[in-house]
């Protein structure tokens, strides 16, 4: 404990933001301070670099070529898939990671390719009031199947109702799926125990994992996961690029999600093969140069280590929380408890919508945070409000940028008269 404390007072901040160009950028005459990491991160400039290099000296198409080119930026594409399935501590990195658009993509291919061919009517999946929409929408389209879909109710402080979920999971459940980290109220939830009951009712586990694999250490095998989900940028890598891990058995039993190109291993008029993982799941030209980029999105957070990452945000979070609950009419969602809580700042003013708030830190300080649902309305509406204020921290995100984000808030309610 010693040791890491010592390794985590070495996380230079000064050092990390230089990476980031766009942090120079000025926003209505002031420094950015980009609040808006749960949406997306920004780019070190050795990824941006990463896509420049790939298409100015490697671009061809992959697994098709047996050119200089196709075959290096085959070997840079499939390094990637090896890269990304070590970091999350698949079995099998190769054959167990898919490559897909992002998190949501991900999702569906559960969805169609094994969900829609196994599920039945009476067949029933679990999951929870604190779902990211992309975790919510996919499995009603089951429905139409006669399959239903249930949630598990949030307590008050924004925490998973335990005994809830107990009460719902039954034999008829085959799925649970739910949220690592939510996006919205910050909350960790506690996914090792959830995958435990899941399997005592014989239940595949499905985990959102957007908000948590950029965050902290994630093992999926620890965790129990059968499918778990994430989206590269959200984690420095360009949009475009995610990730799904399936355990290998599943994945080889499941269908394919798209026909055409590289899914295949035989192709006859009457019918065709698949090919072998991950790319059964991958027809078609993939998204090559971001899946490259991906790679080295990852080796940068890996080098930072994620228990220091997860270490500076949890500082940040307790900092941010401290200031804000200090204004009076700052309302604060989700668990106060850092423990359980990721980098999530959300929030109301009393009296102020929260457009007017985003509108005035952007346009008078160069803040960027982000309002709305936040592609959750069921748990916004959970708690009887139609918008909320996030501010979301990533490593290059400072105490002195919150104490400037603080100042613009009291200057918002002066502005507002409130």
């Amino acid at each position: 404990m010693k040791k890491l404390e010592e390794e985590i007072k070495m996380y230079d901040i000064k050092k990390i933001r230089k990476d980031f160009p766009i942090l120079k950028r000025k926003i209505n005459n002031k420094t950015l301070i980009y609040f808006d990491n749960a949406a997306t991160t920004q780019k070190p400039q050795q990824v941006i670099d990463a896509l420049s290099e790939f298409y100015s000296k490697y671009n061809a198409n992959i697994h098709r070529g047996i050119h200089t080119l196709s075959q290096e930026a085959s070997e840079m594409y499939d390094k990637a898939h090896v890269i990304v399935g070590k970091f999350i501590n698949a079995k099998v990195p190769m054959e167990e990671t898919i490559f897909v658009r992002n998190a949501t993509e991900g999702l569906n291919l559960i969805m169609y390719g094994w969900a829609m061919h196994n599920l039945k009517k009476g067949d029933e999946i679990l999951s929870t009031e604190m779902e990211h929409h992309s975790n919510i929408v996919p499995w009603q389209f089951l429905k139409e199947k006669g399959v239903k879909v249930n949630f598990v109710n949030l307590k008050l402080d924004g925490t998973l109702d335990m005994e809830d979920l107990k009460k719902k999971i039954n034999k008829n459940t085959k799925i649970v799926t739910c949220v690592h980290a939510s996006n919205v109220l910050g909350t960790i939830n506690p996914i090792k125990e959830i995958g435990k009951i899941a399997k005592q009712y014989g239940a595949l586990f499905v985990v959102d994992g957007a908000q948590s694999v950029p965050h902290m250490p994630v093992d999926v095998q620890d965790l129990g996961a059968d499918f778990f989900v994430f989206s590269g940028h959200k984690m420095l890598a360009p949009t475009g690029i995610g990730a799904l891990y399936g355990k290998k058995e599943l994945l080889e039993e499941m269908h394919p999600f798209m026909g055409g190109g590289d899914m295949i291993s035989e192709v006859k008029l009457d019918g065709s093969k698949w090919n072998s993982l991950p790319w059964k799941f991958e027809a078609g030209t993939p998204n090559i140069a971001d899946g490259v980029a991906f790679g080295t999105a990852v080796n940068y957070l890996e080098k930072l280590g994620m228990e220091h990452v997860r270490a500076h945000e949890k500082e940040l979070i307790e900092y941010g929380i401290k200031k804000l609950s200090a204004i009076k009419g700052a309302d604060i969602y989700g668990p106060l408890d850092t423990t359980i809580r990721g980098g999530v700042l959300t929030f109301n003013l009393k009296n102020i919508e929260s457009t007017d708030v985003a509108a005035v830190l952007d346009s008078e300080y160069g803040i960027a945070i982000r309002t709305g649902m936040h592609c959750a309305q069921p748990l916004t509406e959970k708690f009887n409000l139609t918008s909320t204020c996030r501010a979301s921290f990533y490593i290059y995100n400072t105490k002195e940028e919150i104490d400037v984000f603080i100042g613009a808030i009291k200057k918002v309610k002066e502005v507002f008269n409130r």
